[in-house]
Formats: structure tokens, C-alpha cells, sequence
């Protein structure tokens, strides 16, 4: 059994794929997709996502200040396809994708109402990396639509069919294996 050889590069895989909001939900605002997010630190609790400065988004991000994660499902997996490859400056992606614009708690910057969990974020500082920015940025809300919630008023995760990315496709996670801890738990 051997193993092959690749260049140095990003392996991380599976990857979250979310859609990041940006922009004034009263002036311009526009949706798109990204797979370079992650948590970096849980108190306080800050996220981080990776963006290019091409894209359209990268100036209404760097101007304002803020933009909200919006967590995707398989019921969204075509508005996180398409959103990740149409331009922002070419077309109105909320209006193309049917997508419902709803105002966030804190920001300004408007969250996908289709979106079971919309993070509310501040940037903090911006990284210089090479082909990617890293926004760094504070979370000061979150919001969980009520129909993911469940009788113990604890967001049930698998009732959303969160979607995961690897290599250029979309996938919906698997079964629950387990709880954190499982493995050194006494069986009672």
C-alpha cells in the first residue's frame, strides 16, 4: 500500500461552506460563498474568513466593518453554488437566488432569513496573506431560525443538513458518531 506525493497546499478537507453577507441592508448588499472560515477563538469568540481582493465583497467588508456568516443546508446548496461563481457586481444574487434579506440584531449588514444559523460578525483587524485577506472579526450576535431548535430549546444540528465542502464539491455531513468525551466515559 504506498501513498502519493502532492505539492505543498491546503489538504484540510472537509471544509464548512457558508454564504457571508456584506454591505447595508437599506444601500448595496451582496451575498457570497466561502469555504476558508473557521472559529479562532471562543472567548471572546472570534471567526475568521479568508477572502480575495478581487472579489466584490472584499470593499463592502473592508468598508464596513462587519458581515454575518450565514451557515448553508442542502435546501441552499444551489444559492451556495451559484453565489460562489456570479459576481456581485454583475447581478442582484438575493433577487437571482430568491433569497430573503432579514435585518441583523447588531450589524448592519443583512443575514439570509433561509439560513438556520446567521453569525453576526465585527472585523477586528485585516491579515495580509498572499491570494487571500484574512478578515478577523469579533462575533457579537447569533441568531437560530426556531425550527432547528429542539424540545430543550438546544439548536439540533442534523435538522438543518449542513453542508461541507471538499476538492470543488458539496456534501452533507454524515451520522452522529458521538458526543464529545465519549470516548472516556464510563458506561453506567
Amino acid at each position: 500500500m504506498g501513498r502519493e506525493s502532492f505539492k505543498p497546499g491546503n489538504m484540510l478537507y472537509p471544509l464548512p461552506v457558508v454564504l457571508i453577507t456584506s454591505g447595508d441592508i437599506n444601500g448595496k448588499s451582496n451575498i457570497f460563498t466561502v469555504a476558508w472560515t473557521g472559529t479562532i477563538c471562543s472567548d471572546p469568540p472570534y471567526v475568521s474568513i479568508s477572502v480575495r481582493k478581487s472579489r466584490y465583497s472584499y470593499d463592502l467588508i473592508k468598508e464596513s466593518g462587519e458581515f454575518v456568516i450565514n451557515l448553508t443546508t442542502k435546501e441552499l446548496v444551489t444559492a451556495t453554488d451559484y453565489c460562489g461563481v456570479v459576481s456581485g457586481r454583475d447581478v442582484d444574487k438575493w433577487e437571482k437566488m430568491n433569497l430573503t434579506k432579514a435585518a441583523s440584531t447588531v450589524v448592519k449588514a443583512p443575514y439570509i432569513a433561509e439560513s438556520p444559523v446567521a453569525i453576526e460578525c465585527k472585523v477586528k483587524e485585516i491579515k495580509e496573506l498572499g491570494t487571500h485577506d484574512m478578515f478577523i472579526a469579533e462575533v457579537v450576535a447569533v441568531t437560530v431560525d426556531d425550527k432547528y431548535m429542539d424540545e430543550n430549546k438546544k439548536f439540533d444540528f442534523t435538522k438543518s443538513n449542513p453542508l461541507a465542502y471538499s476538492h470543488g464539491e458539496y456534501f452533507t455531513l454524515g451520522d452522529n458518531l458521538g458526543k464529545f468525551g465519549f470516548s472516556v466515559r464510563k458506561n453506567k
